[in-house]
């Protein structure tokens, strides 16, 4: 039997898979997954015309522990913006706004993922 650890790991890159299929089906460019640097990580970037978006991908399997939207704290939006513009400098691409979405997903036993997409969280 595989390893929790490995069972949630296994779950989030299922989800952002389907979060960067989501975004690129709306007209979004997916730019870079799972940027790291020294103060953290972001999920996906992407382009949305002339806006650079930080989008933060929440994977559950139920909500019995919240929804995932749950789990973005106005620390961390703060946090995931800075994160981005730090990928705009270090990438040497400029944007003229940065935008934070959430794609939460939401993988039940049976039958299809649910996909939320929030643009523009406060």
């Amino acid at each position: 039997m595989a390893s929790t650890h490995a069972q949630r790991k296994a779950l989030g890159d299922y989800g952002e898979r389907l979060a960067a299929r989501h975004l690129q089906a709306r007209g979004f460019t997916v730019l870079d997954r799972n940027w790291r640097c020294g103060d953290g990580e972001i999920d996906i970037v992407a382009a949305d015309g002339g806006t650079l978006v930080v989008c933060e991908v929440k994977t559950r399997s139920s909500d019995r522990y919240g929804t995932p939207f749950e789990a973005i704290t106005p620390e961390k939006a703060a946090r995931l913006r800075r994160l981005g513009w730090l990928w705009s400098n270090e990438h040497q691409i400029r944007f003229g706004r940065l935008r934070l979405d959430v794609v939460a997903i939401v993988r039940h036993r049976r039958g299809s993922a649910e996909v939320e997409h929030i643009v523009g969280v406060v």
